[in-house]
């Protein structure tokens, strides 16, 4: 037993659940905060869990190899693999069982070892490295084997450039045929009912005093639509960026809550409750994130400084906030948002955002 802390910070992601994964991971110092070692890798075509616990595996590799007499902490945004690893829940999977054996394998080689759920906002680095792995960019770093800087060679960090603030109006579309229901709606392409054409009209004379620059919608109908109608009285085209669209309810769309409760019973309580479950055929408020976060991060790129209006629906707008307050995903069982109602996120280039509206919904009064 050293006594030295660590803490191992892992995730995993797959575009396509199955489809192309990989996996990241990060070895920190507990007591400096200082990143001791870096993973990232590709697991070839597999599911979001799989890629997780590939990190898993790689982070305490990692540990073991800094330091195998260390206490660790293992932080993961993904319950499931804490919940399992901690022995809490089963592990069926087949591939999970696995990569769990040979993660046990590895723990009971380090002095102790505990998982820790964290919110997604704080694992962006593991993120950040799965993503990497991703695109085709795998890393393998160890920090502790690179030439150390003597205080003497470092120079005086430069002056910082002011910050810049983007700010996002968040729309979401007008009321279909579905609305009043509160069905399922998801990849469905309807139009927008009569009421839902004067909710977009009533927005787009909203958004005629907000200063909008650039005009981003979702591709679905309904969305296309109500950016066509605001963007007309602005005189802006639309862009449309596939990432916002809705999540896909797979056997879920079309259904009403108590629908969905008996025809799917297991499946609808924890679609509503759970954010790494994906519909049945369908995707999770999980992967959901993941693509809505590529949107903004091109949003924050292209249209660095400016104000831009978001034409979106009801699950991406509610993961844009919950990114604004820098909150877990699973906000969004928590949030309501009528139609063509209007929310807005300020994104400082220094980190500081901030959530300024939420569901304001005068202008159709």
């Amino acid at each position: 037993m050293s006594g030295r802390r660590l803490v191992v910070e892992a995730d995993g992601g797959s575009r396509g659940n199955p489809g192309p994964a990989g996996y990241g991971a990060l070895v920190r110092d507990a007591a400096t905060g200082r990143v001791l070692a870096e993973r990232a890798a590709s697991v070839g075509r597999a599911t979001n869990n799989v890629a997780e616990y590939g990190g898993l595996v790689a982070g305490l590799q990692a540990a073991l190899d800094l330091d195998a007499g260390a206490d660790v902490e293992v932080r993961m945004d993904s319950k499931l693999v804490v919940e399992q690893m901690s022995g809490r829940w089963k592990v069926k999977h087949p591939d999970m069982q696995k990569l769990a054996l040979q993660a046990r394998d590895l723990a009971r080689q380090l002095g102790s070892v505990r998982y820790t759920w964290v919110p997604r906002a704080q694992n962006g680095a593991a993120d950040a490295l799965a993503n990497s792995a991703m695109d085709g960019k795998p890393v393998h770093r160890d920090v502790a084997a690179e030439p150390s800087t003597r205080a003497d060679d470092v120079q005086p960090a430069p002056e910082r450039a002011p910050a810049v603030t983007t700010v996002t109006h968040l729309l979401r579309h007008g009321q279909t045929e579905h609305t009043p229901e509160r069905r399922f709606s998801g990849r469905n392409d309807l139009p927008l009912s009569a009421v839902g054409r004067a909710e977009a009209e009533a927005a787009a004379e909203r958004a005629a005093g907000l200063g909008v620059e650039v005009v981003v919608a979702s591709p679905l109908r309904r969305t296309r639509e109500t950016a066509e109608i605001v963007a007309a009285r602005l005189g802006l085209p639309v862009t449309v960026d596939d990432d916002l669209v809705e999540m896909d309810f797979g056997d879920l769309e079309g259904l009403t809550a108590d629908e969905a409760r008996a025809q799917h019973p297991l499946a609808a309580r924890r679609v509503l409750t759970e954010v790494d479950v994906p519909a049945p055929n369908g995707e999770s408020v999980a992967d959901v994130s993941r693509r809505v976060a590529r949107a903004r991060a091109r949003v924050l790129r292209e249209h660095r400084g400016r104000t831009v209006l978001l034409v979106s629906h009801v699950t991406p707008i509610k993961l844009l906030l919950a990114a604004g307050l820098d909150v877990d995903d699973a906000v969004v069982h928590r949030l309501f948002l009528g139609a063509a109602s209007l929310s807005t996120v300020a994104w400082s280039s220094d980190g500081r955002h901030s959530v300024r509206l939420v569901n304001d919904t005068a202008h159709l009064r």
